[in-house]
């Protein structure tokens, strides 16, 4: 009897100590079991791009399968879910569907990181038809079609996505839904596309700037170029320098959002329309102050400038806001502005396509106006130059006029040019963006020498202001002498 209590105390010890064992090893398990990263809660799937409960719309939880890298089926006994969006720091978040014919596959490997794999199923020709992945004209970076059939993948460590089951209630399809930080892109030095675009249109913008800002700043500080064409050459600088600034900005698209796309594209078009808005007024100025029997009988530059500034702005805010309006109203969501990357397929941004920039209705209500503006500065040239042509006697106004009207050439001559290069850069063609670029800086520099190298009397008072210290010839004319080259200042 006492044996069989003996036999019977060990045996409930050792049952024990197994079921002890047994919790501890699954608790271990809980513990440090593999995390995976989910975009909803856990009773949640994502339902149309927003993560709602399960029961609600009649669809069981998600459950990952796990794979191994080489693509067999894995098994994993204990896992944990690690809620919420990925940590992307500075790079951008992009959005990967897995579902009935799609080109990606999403598979959750047995460590707990995520594979992105590209099945590059399509061909050229079935690109060309679909009117939503086309890209033959683009604003931004062309849409990468491979020729090569065989798939590439990619790997997203812990932390960098988050993955859950969608639900889109339109087409009653279901699949999987993963959200990806960008990764970052291998700097290849031998590439030409890498070097002309992230390196030399960068440090191009940069040179772009200073030189316009260089004239800028002359024609303000100088007083006796403080007058209305020298405002208005300002004006026109300090546009054409947002426009640089903003378009500096998305040169390096891996490190944004949609948002800054959006609004660093409307800063530059408003730019770039005023800027021409200006030179319009410009050449508006010369063309009535010829047509005028009087030149001496003008009100001051001041108020004729305040009177100009106040038709420029009001019509280039009318046709932003009627731009972002077309833009966000009336734009059908086919904008082929899609910043898609050569290592991502083309299923990835479909929930930011319309908004992420603006499209081509946004961009003709921005670029239809300055079309019209470079036609109303052909007539004032033709009409103006047949004008000074009738003229026999010359003031000093009238030479002072003369040299504006030539400036005005120059520059309505350089800025149209690059305004046609920007809209051929568009069609994506790489000898045609590489050009636009080069001709971008030309742009700058020979603003700033037909503004300032080519202007004798600004180069004679920047001597002036600059050599103050050094004694003043004795044949200093003054500007309108100096302008009429009346003068020897070459000293």
């Amino acid at each position: 009897m006492h044996l069989l209590t003996i036999l019977l105390t060990l045996f409930l010890a050792k049952l024990e100590a197994k079921q002890m064992e047994t919790d501890l090893n699954g608790l271990a398990e809980k513990t440090y079991g593999v995390k995976i990263n989910k975009c909803c809660e856990k009773e949640q799937i994502m339902v149309d791009l927003s993560c709602r409960l399960a029961d609600s719309v009649n669809q069981s939880l998600w459950e990952p399968k796990f794979m191994t890298e080489d693509g067999k089926k894995a098994k994993v006994d204990n896992y944990d879910f690690v809620i919420g969006l990925p940590d992307c720091e500075n790079t951008q978040m992009r959005a990967i569907y897995y579902v009935q014919n799609s080109e990606d596959e999403l598979n959750i490997l047995a460590d707990g990181r995520l594979r992105h794999i590209i099945h590059h199923t399509h061909s050229t020709d079935t690109i060309k038809e679909d009117p939503l992945l086309s890209n033959t004209f683009g604003i931004n970076e062309p849409i990468s079609i491979p020729e090569v059939k065989e798939p590439a993948s990619y790997i997203h460590d812990q932390k960098k996505y988050c993955m859950d089951k969608i639900f889109m209630t339109k087409t009653n399809e279901t699949g999987e839904y993963a959200l990806v930080c960008v990764p970052e892109v291998k700097i290849n030095w031998k590439d030409t596309n890498f070097l002309m675009t992230k390196i030399l249109n960068p440090l191009f913008h940069g040179i772009s700037i200073i030189l316009f800002l260089i004239v800028a700043i002359i024609y303000f500080v100088l007083p006796t170029l403080r007058d209305l064409a020298g405002n208005i050459i300002t004006t026109i600088n300090v546009c054409l320098i947002v426009s640089q600034a903003a378009d500096f900005v998305r040169i390096f698209t891996e490190y944004s959002n949609h948002v800054s796309f959006m609004i660093t594209d409307i800063v530059l078009y408003i730019s770039l329309l005023g800027a021409f808005f200006w030179l319009n007024s410009f050449g508006f100025y010369i063309w009535k102050t010829f047509k005028s029997r009087n030149v001496f009988l003008r009100v001051t530059d001041v108020r004729k400038y305040c009177y100009y500034s106040s038709v420029v702005w009001f019509s280039v805010i009318i046709m932003a806001a009627m731009a972002i309006c077309a833009h966000f109203l009336l734009d059908t969501g086919t904008n082929p502005n899609r910043k898609m990357r050569t290592q991502f397929s083309s299923s990835i941004i479909v929930d930011d396509v319309e908004q992420e920039t603006i499209g081509w209705l946004g961009i003709a209500i921005f670029f239809t106006p300055v079309a019209f503006t470079i036609v109303f500065n052909i007539f004032f040239y033709i009409t103006t130059l047949k004008v000074i042509k009738r003229i026999n006697i010359y003031g000093r106004i009238h030479h002072k006029l003369k040299g504006c009207f030539d400036l005005f050439l120059q520059l309505f001559l350089i800025m149209t040019i690059t305004w046609l290069f920007l809209l051929l850069s568009w069609t994506n063609f790489e000898g045609l963006v590489y050009a636009y670029i080069v001709v971008n800086l030309l742009q700058a520099i020979l603003v700033f020498y037909v503004c300032v190298v080519r202007q004798s009397h600004v180069t004679f008072l920047l001597r002036k202001s600059c050599c103050y210290a050094e004694p003043v010839p004795t044949n200093d004319w003054g500007d309108e002498m100096t302008r009429m080259n009346g003068g020897n200042y070459n000293y």
